[in-house]
């Protein structure tokens, strides 16, 4: 299988610090010769590295605003996390009607979408046959995470598209029956806050096709787009969505739109593990809803905005003052409940087995544990490996050698010496 991804590896910039090493929640990160390497299949693209780099090495891959221009009519989709990235602003008609300034000739959002996934979510939730908890779908960093590392959750996986998947759908037919344009001539652009969204894409969860053209950074376009929203005297009305829609943008928005209380939300790539691993040990089998996001605050904290998590959340919070609760419903589309729905499987990505065959992979297994007993146990991560058991499946795998961990290095040494 080939695998796309949106982050990528600057090794220019790359001082081997081990940082990404031990942050990255798939141990897809080693350092070899004083340099990172990525495993590609074993990195779902959560931007964690990219977050926690202090030397700027891990970077997302994202399209231009100049791909416009191979489209005769395109359409912006822009996140809720988009608005928390404005200081003062008090209407969101400015941010929607600065996009068209930039180029776009209309916009969907994707907060609209979000409460049509809020309204069939409910009805999912109403069937008691329904496997509980039932988890949320709309980080694709946190499906790929499942499928790498939790396949036995997979049943509990919300099989609804995620809400730009829903918008995308929606904006292309709408600009299609408004424009008379073959969709194939019409743009459909994501503006995204974090790279998870960009693979997901190009290689789709639970879908065969996505209907995006594109995906734009939050952090990209924000001059420009500030820029063009200081010269608007007054705003086109665009906007159509509600509180439940923009609620989104941060973690528990999903959740509260669900109008239950047994229900659950955690973000960050260690909380939500832990938070699997209770659900995999069936602790939380009492909740209705698990909402998890990979990065801390939910989409507002997505790398690929500009605004810190915190302050973005609180302006996103403070636009709902005097909206409605939602303002778009699953019967003002045409569309029937189906088409909200996954249509292609999600199955367990087993990029972490030790072997195909289960014979080899038991001597593995052995051979890893006898290799663990000789060392340090102390996870320091100097020998480039996240842990000393993901040390010792490197050794098993001739991707690395004993002598790469510096204490059992050490100790050879002094016996030597000795």
């Amino acid at each position: 299988m080939e695998y796309f991804h949106s982050v990528t590896l600057d090794t220019d910039r790359c001082h081997g610090c081990i940082t990404c090493v031990k942050r990255c929640p798939t141990e897809a990160i080693r350092v070899k010769n004083g340099k990172a390497t990525i495993i590609r299949e074993r990195c779902i693209d959560c931007g964690e590295c990219i977050r926690v780099c202090p030397h700027h090495a891990k970077k997302a891959v994202f399209d231009k605003l100049e791909l416009l221009k191979e489209y005769d009519y395109n359409v912006a989709l822009p996140a809720p996390a988009l608005y928390g990235q404005f200081n003062n602003l008090s209407n969101i008609d400015y941010v929607l009607t600065g996009l068209l300034s930039l180029g776009f000739d209309d916009v969907f959002e994707v907060a609209r979408a979000a409460e049509l996934v809020s309204e069939l979510t409910r009805q999912i939730l109403s069937d008691p046959g329904q496997v509980r908890p039932v988890i949320s779908t709309a980080c694709p960093a946190i499906v790929r995470l499942i499928r790498v590392r939790f396949p036995k959750l997979i049943p509990h996986l919300l099989k609804v598209k995620a809400p730009v998947d829903v918008a995308a759908e929606i904006a292309r037919k709408e600009a299609a029956q408004k424009t008379g344009l073959p969709p194939g001539r019409i743009g459909v652009f994501f503006i995204a806050p974090c790279p998870a969204k960009v693979t997901a894409m190009h290689q789709p969860i639970g879908m065969e096709k996505s209907e995006l053209s594109g995906v734009l950074a939050i952090s990209d376009i924000y001059k420009p787009l500030l820029a063009a929203m200081n010269k608007i005297e007054q705003p086109k009305p665009l906007s159509g969505c509600g509180l439940t829609g923009i609620s989104w943008g941060y973690t528990g928005g999903e959740a509260t739109a669900l109008l239950r209380n047994k229900y659950l939300a955690a973000d960050g790539m260690e909380n939500v593990i832990n938070i699997l691993e209770e659900i995999e040990d069936e602790k939380l089998r009492d909740l209705d809803f698990v909402e998890l996001g990979a990065c801390v605050s939910g989409c507002v904290g997505g790398c690929l905005n500009i605004e810190n998590p915190y302050i973005a959340r609180t302006r996103v919070r403070q636009l709902r003052k005097y909206m409605p609760v939602a303002g778009s419903h699953m019967k003002d589309f045409d569309l029937v409940p189906e088409a909200y729905l996954w249509n292609a499987p999600v199955e367990y990505d087993p990029v972490m087995q030790l072997d195909q065959d289960l014979q080899a992979a038991m001597r593995k297994m052995q051979e890893i544990q006898r290799i663990e007993k000789e060392l340090p146990g102390i996870d320091c991560s100097a020998c480039g490996s996240p842990s000393c058991h993901a040390f010792a499946v490197d050794v098993v795998e001739e991707t690395a050698k004993m002598s790469d961990c510096l204490l059992v290095l050490k100790n050879r040494l002094k016996d030597i010496m000795e």
